[in-house]
């Protein structure tokens, strides 16, 4: 007998939202396809007709949390398209944070187990989906750097804005709120605070490449100097 196209959808959907639950409270390997049936109130024999198999179940949980989480924070932040290059950037930063800070975004829970305990299964569908969102936020870089900076230094740019949006969020999961208020840790609870550091302490950095560039000084020049300086200050400072 044919099931009904309204049931089999419900029963697809049913079994996405229990298996991104599962995998995101114990990943993989720990969930197993008798639980995830139970919990969405279906046979295993679903997951087969659906996905085929455990290991594609994995990846379509994994793409459909990642869907509802740009539904829940859409990755503009709120910011017109026609805003300048810098006014995008900090809505991008405050939509990121937001999201992946999200106790509901169980995209980033999924990921968070799957580095505890790699499998490999979704390096594919994150590259695919997270693409677009990548060379978006590479595009707004290029525009405040302005002409003159290659591709990787733009690259390494980006990189730097989502490496301050990732590490407090990873934070955030792994410790809690000190219920006395006297916490040392590096959680951030203010959220919209942060994303105004993260936006001014990045657009800062950029403008001094920026200006690098237009007086033509090497950047891996300027860095070395740096860092020869503060050892020999450091040097100097142990000493006395």
């Amino acid at each position: 007998m044919k099931i009904p196209r309204q049931d089999a959808d419900r029963t697809r959907k049913s079994l996405l939202a229990a298996a991104s639950e599962l995998f995101a409270e114990r990943g993989y390997h720990d969930a197993t396809i008798t639980e995830i049936s139970e919990r969405a109130k279906a046979n295993i024999a679903a997951v087969n007709y659906h996905f085929g198999n455990k290991e594609t179940l994995y990846k379509e949980a994994w793409r459909q949390s990642f869907h509802d989480s740009i539904k829940a924070h859409p990755p503009d932040g709120g910011v017109d398209g026609d805003a300048s290059p810098e006014q995008r950037l900090a809505g991008r930063v405050t939509a990121l944070l937001r999201r992946i800070t999200d106790k509901d975004n169980r995209a980033f829970l999924i990921v968070y187990k799957e580095l505890a305990n790699p499998t490999g299964l979704l390096e594919e569908v994150m590259q695919e989906e997270m693409r677009p969102l990548r060379q978006s936020i590479e595009t707004m870089v290029r525009e405040v750097l302005g002409p003159g900076n290659s591709a990787l230094q733009v690259r390494f740019c980006a990189i730097s804005i989502i490496s301050q949006c990732v590490i407090p969020a990873v934070i955030n999961m792994a410790e809690r709120p000190a219920s006395n208020g006297d916490n040392d840790s590096w959680r951030v609870d203010d959220i919209d605070a942060y994303a105004n550091h993260v936006f001014a302490f990045s657009v800062a950095g950029m403008g001094a490449i920026k200006r690098n560039t237009k007086k033509g000084t090497d950047t891996k020049k300027t860095v070395s100097h740096a860092r020869r300086s503060a050892m020999v200050h450091g040097h100097a400072t142990h000493k006395a």
